[in-house]
């Protein structure tokens, strides 16, 4: 077949199939064109998920009559100063969306330059361009995409329904406005109502609003504050507490020199940053911006940029995990308020009595007041709130068989330090303690296994675990590659004070333990460690291996769950605690504690 020069409407369709992907695609191309026009408003609109129509206005510097009509054509952009692809500081630079999806769509392009009595049109059928013609517009440009793909039938069997579509475009249009906090953004749907994200101000404060808004309240509750700088690489933005996690790895949002990108390498690194509070089927939710020379980074690797190459991977990944590491040391005992608003919820009944419905203050069977003080009971007075004198409610009858009381005179000043004075120990597992504002439910096992977690990473860097010898070695049967594999890890394992060696075929001696860890079930130890090493990959850094035998013996040697302790135990595991990184989550990314604010205590009760 001789070699044929390809005509210039099948040309735009093939990059049509590189840059219009479905109409997500054509919306993130269209509002990148806004932003870099200096936009500080921008109105999305879509119908049928943007298959019938995709509408992008904005109040941008706009277009002359010249460029307008030059737009349209293949490899033109205003977006590239000279000639040099490394040097690219704006969002969109290829200058092929236009002309592209006026190849498989009926493009119309309304836009208005300040220099201009008037503002132009032109709109581009399948390909065709018509002439430009004189409009009515204020300022900015207005875009409007009708009938996609209609001119490549083809390409509309690929689409799915008109709600998965519409998702698809509502995700990136959310993308970008996490990425311009300055900007205004409103997006009009024809399944849902309309969203607006006004403009935030400008730092740290601004952006956390914006993300507030486009990821709810949660995350602004929950959220630290990430900082890292090196080289003239930055990185800044929020990551979420480990005990306001998710299943999937959806809510992680990055951005390059505020471009959104789904990179391998940045997610890879803050799975990374994580793996010392988050187990592996739990997954942080961030947003992180990462900003660096043009020159450093090379954004054009993927058709739709979605994807970047860096310079110098290595500066940026230790940055990432630096910053977010020290982000996360530095409110390590916070706990989620999910936690707290959730077991409020769960008190809280189905239905509130309506107006003039029962009211167990007018109640015959209620206690009658004391003398002299019946305006504690009225409705006109507020009802006392969880004071000292009220802690009598623990003392009530002798010890259930599911709680322990330990009475014991208040001392003001526990009450005033975070996690408060110890009151009672429910069920042998949690708790309860009093605080100035509250009081906190702490699970004893939880908290205490992060305990001996951070005692153990500590003592791994300063001189060393120390061990004690069995007097009668430990024999655990395992299966036959379980029992190889734990023994060809016999050098790491004694790092943390476990001294194995192999027994015979299928069999492991367990002759050392840690001496922190106390009396333990070597046993039980050993083939939990067995069980977790099958799932290594050999591709897990040493590092991260030896963290996970950390935290396993952690686990065995912390205080289990049914172990009553006194009142002057529980109070001393509540102020290491308050002093030991971390604390506020456990191994697992589970909160090990839960506070509930006096104020929604007695909301429960009608006192407010």
């Amino acid at each position: 077949m001789p070699v044929r020069q390809l005509p210039e409407t099948l040309v735009n369709r093939i990059a049509a199939g590189e840059v219009v992907e479905r109409p997500a695609s054509v919306v993130k191309e269209l509002v990148e064109n806004a932003l870099d026009a200096g936009a500080t408003r921008v109105e999305i609109a879509t119908d049928g998920g943007g298959r019938r129509l995709i509408r992008i206005t904005d109040d941008g510097a706009g277009m002359t009559r010249a460029d307008l009509e030059l737009s349209v054509e293949r490899h033109a952009t205003s977006k590239l100063n000279d000639d040099d692809l490394l040097e690219i500081d704006t969002l969109g630079f290829r200058g092929e969306a236009l002309p592209s999806i006026g190849s498989v769509a009926r493009l119309g392009i309304t836009t208005r330059h300040v220099s201009e009595p008037n503002a132009w049109s032109i709109a581009v059928d399948a390909g065709e361009k018509s002439a430009v013609k004189p409009a009515a517009l204020s300022g900015g440009t207005r875009v409007e995409v009708r009938d996609l793909f209609y001119a490549t039938p083809a390409r509309l069997k690929f689409l799915k329904s008109d709600r998965s579509e519409a998702e698809a475009v509502r995700e990136v249009v959310r993308r970008l406005a996490m990425s311009r906090p300055d900007v205004a953004f409103t997006l009009v749907a024809d399944d849902r109502a309309p969203v607006t994200w006004p403009a935030a101000l400008p730092g740290a404060p601004g952006r956390l609003a914006r993300l507030a808004d486009v990821l709810g309240a949660e995350f602004r509750a929950n959220a630290v504050e990430v900082h890292g700088e090196r080289n003239d690489v930055i990185v800044e933005g929020f990551a979420g507490l480990p005990t306001h996690s998710r299943a999937n790895s959806l809510g992680q949002y990055l951005f390059v020199n505020g471009r959104p990108v789904r990179d391998k390498l940045l997610i890879g690194v803050i799975r990374g940053a994580y793996a010392d509070y988050l187990s592996r089927d739990r997954h942080p939710v961030v947003a992180l911006f990462v900003t660096l020379p043009p020159r450093e980074v090379d954004v054009n690797v993927h058709p739709a940029k979605t994807e970047v190459r860096f310079r110098d991977a290595t500066l940026v990944r230790s940055l990432l995990i630096h910053a977010l590491k020290e982000a996360l040391a530095r409110e390590g005992q916070r706990a989620a308020t999910t936690g707290g608003s959730a077991t409020i919820a769960s008190f809280r009944p189905a239905a509130l009595p309506r107006r003039g419905a029962f009211d167990w203050r007018r109640s015959l069977a209620r206690p009658l007041p004391p003398r002299g003080a019946v305006a504690a009971w009225s409705e006109s007075a507020p009802e006392p709130g969880l004071a000292e004198a009220a802690q009598a409610v623990f003392d009530v009858g002798p010890a259930a068989a599911t709680a322990r009381v330990e009475v014991a005179e208040p001392v003001a000043d526990l009450l005033d330090r975070p996690l408060g004075a110890a009151r009672a120990q429910v069920h042998d597992t949690y708790i309860v303690s009093q605080t100035r504002g509250g009081l906190v439910i702490v699970d004893q096992h939880a908290a205490h296994e992060r305990l001996v977690y951070e005692r153990m990473k500590a003592a791994l860097d300063q001189k060393g675990i120390a061990r004690q010898i069995l007097l009668i070695p430990e024999i655990v049967d395992l299966d036959p590659a379980d029992a190889e594999r734990l023994a060809g890890r016999a050098s790491e394992l004694q790092r943390f004070g476990l001294v194995i060696e192999a027994f015979g075929p299928g069999a492991i001696a367990v002759r050392e333990t840690p001496s922190m860890l106390g009396e333990i079930d070597a046993a039980a130890l050993t083939r939990d460690l067995a069980e977790h090493m099958a799932e290594w990959d050999e591709a897990l850094p040493l590092e991260r291996r030896l963290m996970h035998v950390a935290a396993t013996m952690a686990c065995h040697g912390s205080v289990r769950a049914g172990r009553r302790l006194k009142a002057e135990e529980m109070n001393a595991l509540l102020r290491e605690m308050e002093a030991t990184p971390n604390s506020g989550q456990c191994n697992h990314g589970r909160p090990t504690y839960v506070e509930l604010k006096l104020t929604d205590i007695e909301r429960l009760f009608g006192r407010r």
